[in-house]
């Protein structure tokens, strides 16, 4: 009993990868607490490791918990600034907590890192959309030369009266400080909460009505303190509401519905804004799939685009822009299911629409996404045609360096080691560009294996060693490993090189050897005859 409690305090005994494969299982199964505890005991193992900070801040969101998901995001780009994952989960953190300005600064950072990354552009919309919400259009904004400017004139009078600053009991028209507090909470239980939470409401009001049963809450269930349980229900939808109540206020409500009931009663005849609508379906379809729920976000995306060819361009301006999108969506679906040939349909759908349409992010994305097909398929050479025309439409050096990167490895692939190592060297220069100590690990192990291939064995061993230092400084345990691993083959195999070259010089000194001891009997047995006939 005592060494399990000494094992105990001796902290986690699994590995980093381990405990984080745990809580990413369970994350997709929904057990966001105990993923939670899994991320943290791999993080006590490997303090300040960039995946395992960007998981643990997904699943704070999860949570509700939007400054600890903050707070993960921000340490993870302590020392990777341009890491676009790290700079989506910060984007995220910030939209959750409701700073929708710098949420879409975050936004459009990642875009201009990842452009072809879908998550950034809905991140981009969803979080104009929450601005517009807060402060209106400037469409909505009319300004007309009315009035005078006596309302200044009163303004000026009440800064001589009272200092310049007016006191709240002076102003009986506004409630106290308290007043305000109960009436901000009154307002959580109120009509405003109905209308925000929706069906959530009734959850509400059941989860109230139990925690006002003390016997009931007094109670536990499997060691958890129930009281707790149903205070942490109310605090989190509490949360949401007071998130949702900023993301789209009452008026902005009551706004759009008013908006929806006029256009409804002037154009019967022509279908409502579906940008809403569009948006929502698009934020699910990218769930499914990253949920692994591929199916579904096939079926779902089908279904959009089939009501979007329904419609017209006086209903949806980007018609052409959207449906492009979807084929993008739809092929994304079809590689997770394993069907390529039906991926590589509608991706090149994708690049077809953006090419006539000239749309530069829509294409490099179109020709990303084929080239990840082709490569998965095992059709390298077309991966790196699809790669190499993206190139040029690069908008960042970390974009380039992932494109080198995979042309590198599909040349390798391909046994054309001489243009793998060159496209690594370009990876590496990318790298070191934006400054991305990752992508140099990985542009590094791109070139010592090519350099393994045509067995220079000297330079792929520094290359490795080169790589090893930067998995060290990373703190990344598993690459370290695997590294260590290769480099130990590579020594191994330079011994053996170097053992043949020993054999194959000592056969040729026994070769010499031989060739000139039959040289020298030759001339004695010449001489011998010579002798003989004199």
């Amino acid at each position: 009993m005592f060494e399990d409690e000494e094992e105990e305090d001796n902290g986690p005994s699994g590995t980093f990868a381990t405990y984080l494969a745990e809580g990413e299982g369970l994350y997709r199964n929904g057990n966001f607490k105990k993923a939670l505890t899994s991320y943290d005991l791999a993080l006590e193992l490997s303090p300040g490791n960039l995946i395992g900070l960007i998981s643990r801040s997904k699943c704070h969101l999860a949570l509700g918990d939007s400054a600890a998901a903050l707070a993960d995001a921000e340490s993870s780009l302590k020392d990777h600034k341009k890491n676009h994952r790290g700079i989506y989960a910060k984007a995220e953190a910030l939209y959750q907590q409701g700073d929708f300005e710098f949420a879409l600064v975050y936004f459009h950072r990642g875009r201009n890192i990842r452009p072809e990354l879908q998550e950034f552009r809905l991140g981009i919309q969803k979080a104009q959309e929450a601005i517009d919400n807060c402060v209106g259009k400037p469409t909505s904004c009319k300004l007309q030369a009315k009035g005078d400017l006596s309302f200044f004139d009163k303004a000026e009078e009440g800064k001589g009266k009272s200092g310049g600053i007016r006191s709240h009991h002076n102003c009986p028209n506004k409630p106290s400080v308290k007043g305000r507090t109960v009436k901000a909470h009154q307002a959580k239980g109120g009509k405003a909460a109905k209308v925000v939470l929706g069906e959530l409401y009734k959850d509400k009001e059941y989860l109230e009505k139990l925690i006002s049963d003390e016997d009931l809450v007094k109670g536990s269930s499997a060691g958890v303190n129930i009281y707790d349980l149903v205070l942490s229900g109310i605090q989190y939808l509490d949360t949401r509401t007071d998130f949702w109540r900023q993301q789209r206020p009452l008026y902005a409500r009551n706004r759009d519905r008013m908006e929806m009931k006029r256009k409804w009663s002037s154009r019967p005849d022509k279908e409502p804004e579906p940008t809403a609508f569009i948006l929502k379906n698009l934020e699910k379809i990218d769930a499914y799939l990253a949920d692994g729920k591929a199916a579904d976000s096939l079926d779902l995306a089908n279904e959009t685009l089939d009501q979007v060819e329904g419609m017209t361009l006086d209903v949806l301006p980007n018609k052409d822009d959207v449906l492009a999108n979807l084929q993008s969506c739809i092929g994304n679906a079809y590689l997770e299911l394993g069907d390529y040939e039906l991926a590589l349909h509608h991706h090149q759908e994708d690049l077809e629409i953006s090419k006539d349409l000239q749309f530069l992010d829509a294409k490099s994305r179109a020709l990303d996404n084929l080239g990840r097909v082709h490569a998965r398929a095992g059709d390298f050479q077309n991966a790196i045609n699809c790669w190499e025309e993206k190139l040029p439409l690069s908008r960042s050096a970390l974009e380039s360096t992932w494109l080198y990167h995979e042309i590198g490895r599909c040349y390798l692939e391909l046994s054309d080691c001489e243009k793998a190592m060159e496209n690594g060297e370009m990876s590496l220069e990318e790298a070191k560009k934006a400054n991305d100590q990752v992508w140099q690990l990985n542009a590094s192990v791109l070139i010592a294996q090519a350099q393994v291939q045509v067995e220079d064995y000297a330079n792929a061993i520094e290359s490795f060693r080169h790589a090893l230092s930067m998995a060290k400084r990373l703190k990344d345990h598993a690459a370290e490993t695997a590294v260590t691993k290769a480099l130990e083959d590579v020594n191994i195999k330079r011994s053996k090189q170097f053992r043949q070259y020993d054999i194959e010089e000592a056969e040729r000194d026994a070769d010499n050897s031989h060739r000139s001891g039959s040289a020298k009997s030759l001339a004695i047995s010449d001489e011998e005859e010579d002798e003989d006939d004199v």
